[in-house]
C-alpha cells in the first residue's frame, strides 16, 4: 500500500504553456475556426495546457482502523518490553540501595544508572532521525533489539558499578531510544479523528510492561538471584519486539513525512519553546516519581515486596490512565487534556504523595499519580503535532528528545539528594516534584493560548475577515492590520482563561 501511494504522489504535472495555464484560457471546437458545418452546440469549449485530472495528487487520508491497529498493538507491546522494563529500574535501585550489590558504590552512582538509560534514549534520537531518512525504520529497530539484548545479558555479569553504567545504562538506553524514536511518530500517521485515543494505547504498554515487569523482578531476584533476573529480561525483551518489528508498517511516504535530525527553525517559535520547557519539566517530575516510589515506600517502613507492589500500582495507574486520557483527549481536546492532566498530577503530589505514611493511602497514591503521571509520553506527539504539523513533526520530535537529556540524567540524582537525614526523609524531593509538575502546566497554558488565538485567526481568514480587500485604499488597508494586531493580543489573552477545544 505503501509504493502504490508514493507512486501516486509521485506523479507530477506535465509540462503546458504557462500563459494558457496562468489564464485559463479557452478554444472552441478546431473544426469550427476552418469554417466548417459545426453547429453551436458543438462548439465546447476546451480547457487548454491544464492537466487531467487523474493527474493530480491525492491528498493523504489517514485510514482511522484497518491496519492502524495492528501497528497499534505492535507499538504497545515494544514500549512495553523496552520503557515498561525500564520502568522496573525502581525495584533494582531499592535493591542495591539495600544491599549495597557492588562495593564503593555510592547512592548518587545508582541514581544515574537510571537517569542514563533514559538520557541516552534522548541522545540517540538525532542519528535515529539519519538512519530512519536514510533506510527506513526497519534498521534502527533491528539496531536497537540488538544493544538492548546485549545491555541486558551484560548487566547480568557485571561486578563492579561501571559496567552498570554501560550496560544497564548506556547500551540499555541507546538500543531503548532507537526503538523508540523508530516508533514514536506511527500511529499517529493510521489515525486523524481516533488520533490521541489510539497514540494512548500505544503509550499504555509501557505502563502495562512496567506493571508485570516490576512484580516479575522482584520476583526473580528474590527467587532466582540479579544475574538471571536480567537474562530472562532480556529474552523477554528480545522476544517480544522482534515479532512486533516483523508486523509493523508505516506510512512515512504517505503523510510526506520530513526527517530532519535538526530543523533549527523551530527554535524561532515561541509556543515551540514553550513546548520544549512543558516537556522538560514534566520529565524531571516523570523520573523523580517513578524511581523513587518504591524507595520511599521502603523508607517508611514497607518491605522490599510492599515496596515493588507500590511500583507496580504506579505502572498499572498508567496503564489505566494513558487510553483513557487519549480518549478524553479526542473530545476535550489534546492541549486541553494534556494541561488538566499535568496540573492534576502536581496536585495529587501535595495532596497525596506528602501526607502518604501507611501502605493502603500510597497505594491510593500511585493508582491515582500513575494514571496521570506519564502525561508526557501520552500526548507529546499529537500536542507536539498541534504546534508544529504533521508534516514535520519527526523534525521536532528530535528536539524534543535532544532536550530532555539533561533532566532525565539528573532528576533522579536530585531527587536523592533531596533526601533528608531523618524523617520524613523525602518530603523536599515530594515537593520538589509536585513543582516540576506545576511548572509544566504553566508553560502549557501558554501554548494554549497561543493555539486559541491561531484557532481564531483560522476561523476569521475563513470567514473573510482578514487580509486586504480590492478597492481599499492604503490608509482603509493599514487600519485594518492595526485592528487585525489588537485583535490578535486580546484573543491570545483570552485565550489563558476562555474554554475552547484545542
Amino acid at each position: 500500500m505503501a509504493t502504490t501511494t508514493a507512486a501516486a504522489l509521485s506523479t507530477s504535472h506535465p509540462q503546458h504553456d504557462s500563459k494558457s495555464a496562468s489564464s485559463g484560457q479557452l478554444t472552441t471546437n478546431p473544426a469550427a475556426d476552418n469554417g466548417s458545418s459545426t453547429t453551436d452546440t458543438e462548439k465546447t469549449p476546451v480547457v487548454v495546457g491544464l492537466a487531467p485530472l487523474a493527474a493530480l495528487p491525492v491528498p493523504d487520508v489517514a485510514p482511522d482502523g484497518g491496519y492502524g491497529w495492528v501497528v497499534v498493538g505492535c507499538v504497545f507491546m515494544i514500549n512495553a518490553h523496552t520503557w515498561g522494563i525500564n520502568s522496573s529500574y525502581g525495584v533494582f535501585l531499592s535493591y542495591y540501595l539495600q544491599h549495597g550489590f557492588f562495593p564503593g558504590a555510592s547512592p548518587l552512582e545508582y541514581a544515574f544508572v537510571g537517569g542514563l538509560s533514559i538520557a541516552m534514549s534522548q541522545v540517540v534520537s538525532p542519528l535515529a532521525t539519519y538512519l530512519i531518512r536514510r533506510w527506513g525504520i526497519y534498521i534502527p529497530l533491528l539496531a536497537g533489539i540488538v544493544l538492548q539484548t546485549s545491555a541486558l545479558l551484560g548487566a547480568s555479569f557485571a561486578t563492579s558499578i561501571w559496567h552498570l553504567f554501560l550496560s544497564q545504562g548506556v547500551c540499555f538506553g541507546l538500543g531503548m531510544g532507537l526503538i523508540f524514536n523508530a516508533t514514536v511518530g506511527l500511529v499517529p500517521q493510521w489515525f486523524e479523528k481516533r488520533r490521541s485515543f489510539a497514540n494512548s494505547i500505544g503509550t499504555a504498554g509501557s505502563g502495562i510492561g512496567g506493571l508485570i515487569y516490576s512484580l516479575a523482578t522482584q520476583a526473580m531476584i528474590e527467587s532466582l538471584g540479579l544475574g538471571w533476573a536480567f537474562r530472562i529480561l532480556a529474552i523477554c525483551s528480545f522476544t517480544v519486539v522482534s515479532i512486533a518489528t516483523l508486523l509493523i508498517r508505516d506510512r512515512n511516504i504517505a503523510v510526506g513525512a520530513i526527517y530532519n535530525a535538526f530543523d533549527l527553525r523551530l527554535l524561532r517559535r515561541p509556543q515551540f519553546l514553550l513546548t520544549l520547557a512543558w516537556a522538560s519539566f514534566s520529565m524531571i517530575g516523570y523520573v523523580n516519581l517513578l524511581f523513587s516510589l518504591p524507595n520511599y515506600a521502603v523508607s517508611i517502613g514497607l518491605t522490599a515486596t510492599q515496596a515493588s507492589v507500590v511500583g507496580a500500582i504506579l505502572n498499572l495507574g498508567q496503564g489505566i490512565g494513558r487510553p483513557l486520557i487519549g480518549y478524553f483527549s479526542d473530545s476535550l481536546g489534546r492541549i486541553n487534556m494534556c494541561l488538566f492532566c499535568t496540573l492534576g498530577c502536581g496536585v495529587l503530589c501535595f495532596a497525596l504523595w506528602i501526607p502518604a505514611e501507611s501502605y493502603a493511602l500510597l497505594l491510593v497514591f500511585a493508582l491515582l499519580g500513575g494514571g496521570v503521571a506519564g502525561t508526557l509520553w501520552t500526548t507529546v506527539a499529537p500536542v507536539t503535532a498541534e504546534v508544529v504539523g504533521l508534516s514535520i513533526l519527526p523534525s521536532a520530535l528530535s528536539l524534543v528528545w535532544v532536550s530532555l537529556v539533561l533532566p532525565s540524567t539528573f532528576a533522579e540524582v536530585i531527587s536523592l539528594e533531596l533526601r533528608r537525614d531523618q524523617k520524613p526523609i523525602y518530603r523536599d524531593a515530594q515537593v520538589f516534584t509536585g513543582m516540576m509538575y506545576v511548572g509544566a502546566a504553566m508553560m502549557l497554558w501558554f501554548v494554549r493560548a497561543w493555539k486559541v488565538r491561531d484557532v481564531e485567526r483560522e476561523r476569521v481568514e475563513k470567514e473573510g475577515g482578514a487580509g486586504n480587500r480590492e478597492g481599499e485604499g492604503e490608509g482603509l488597508q493599514r487600519t485594518r492590520s492595526v485592528a487585525r494586531s489588537v485583535r490578535s493580543v486580546a484573543v491570545a489573552s483570552r485565550g489563558l482563561w476562555v474554554w475552547t477545544k484545542v
